[in-house]
């Protein structure tokens, strides 16, 4: 602590103690309470809200440690300083990192390797207070940084790699799409090294002042994401649909010989019978899954056969709502019936009117006004 009170130590010091009961309030909240305060029709992955309140516990408890620390030592060469560092190096890091692959349920990330990665950083600390002499201190930040670096690299392309795998297996994609967890990432990141890397009081106020929206957006994050299945693994290549129902048996010939075009056009065959007519895609909460125990065919071969007609589970279903919409649309407009868009696109399968909008612009390529104004002018 300094010799002398300043308001920026008195600033500094309101904010430490603010973000310990934050943390404190937050991790009791995801651990205890069951009722979900901000969305609570939407039940997020139980596996995500427990890293979530270790995140915050281990972030309480940091303040703790440090706050003591500083209160009664001041003293950065000292042995204490070092094992807190490395502490926060082997604690921190793992949990924050474990959170955020939670996020991405489509398959479980082993969490092994962030504890090798973090080691080096905890010796380092270490070795610097037994060695005083020798400056560790700029290769230990060189190193944390490559790490962090590496790691933003990586969640880039895994949340890349989570949104294809939700889009082959979900036509409704609201509260499933983690980008927002880029940004979580990167703020909590630049939390995380300010904390570390900086030692005077206007940057660690800067970081306080930081940590609060960033608790609320996880927060935010935590609640309103929703608890998804992991897609199955294919079956072994000579198996047979394994799916129960009327339409397996007409698949009853080896896989080898579905493999060509009248393979899949006993697929598009099953699909048009089975989704298309029966108006299934209308269902806005179908997944990948419960149309493949309604046609009778393995999801995989499902998949398989999407890919092979260059489209993929979300588009297909969203062609026929969209599909939909303009026939529903065309045949109220000639019964000169009144027409809400809201309410034909919820017909059409959505939740979400933006997420129609989107849709439809991407299929006719204009806006849904637009394309209603030539419409009627036709």
């Amino acid at each position: 602590m300094p010799e002398q009170i300043t308001p920026l130590s008195v600033l500094y010091l309101l904010l430490h103690g603010a973000g310990t009961a934050v943390a404190v309030v937050l991790c009791l909240y995801l651990l205890l309470c069951r009722g979900k305060a901000i969305a609570p029709n939407i039940t997020p992955p139980a596996r995500l809200r427990r890293w979530a309140a270790a995140l915050f516990g281990v972030m309480a408890l940091a303040h703790v440690w440090w706050i003591l620390f500083y209160t009664y030592s001041d003293d950065t060469s000292s042995v204490i300083y070092g094992l807190l560092v490395a502490i926060d190096c082997m604690a921190l890091p793992p949990v924050f990192v474990g959170t955020l692959l939670h996020m991405l349920q489509d398959r479980r990330r082993p969490l092994w390797p962030i504890f090798v990665v973090m080691t080096p950083c905890a010796v380092i600390a270490v070795l610097q207070t037994a060695l005083p002499d020798i400056d560790l201190t700029t290769p230990n930040m060189i190193y944390g940084l490559v790490i962090a670096v590496a790691f933003i690299i990586y969640m880039v392309v895994a949340v890349r790699q989570y949104g294809r795998w939700l889009r082959d297996n979900y036509a409704n994609l609201e509260h499933k799409e983690v980008w927002l967890s880029l940004t979580l990432l990167i703020g909590l990141m630049i939390l995380l090294l300010s904390f570390e890397y900086t030692d005077n009081y206007v940057m660690s106020t800067i970081a306080h002042l930081i940590g609060f929206p960033l608790a609320g957006l996880l927060l935010w994050r935590v609640e309103t994401l929703e608890s998804l299945t992991p897609a199955p693994s294919p079956k072994g290549e000579g198996s047979e649909y394994p799916q129960n129902g009327d339409s397996t048996a007409e698949l009853s010939t080896p896989l080898a010989n579905r493999r060509g075009a009248g393979g899949e056009a006993r697929i598009g065959q099953l699909l048009a019978k089975h989704c298309e007519d029966t108006q299934l895609y209308l269902n806005p909460d179908l997944t990948l899954t419960q149309l493949s125990e309604a046609v009778g065919v393995n999801r995989y071969y499902i998949s398989q056969y999407f890919t092979s007609q260059g489209t993929s589970y979300y588009a297909y279903i969203h062609d026929l709502r969209i599909r939909y919409f303009v026939a529903r649309y065309r045949e109220l407009a000639a019964a000169h019936k009144p027409i809400v868009a809201q309410q034909l696109a919820q017909e059409s399968g959505y939740h979400s009117y933006s997420t129609f909008s989107t849709a439809f612009k991407q299929r006719m390529h204009k806006s849904v006004a637009a394309w209603m104004r030539e419409e009627v002018l036709t």
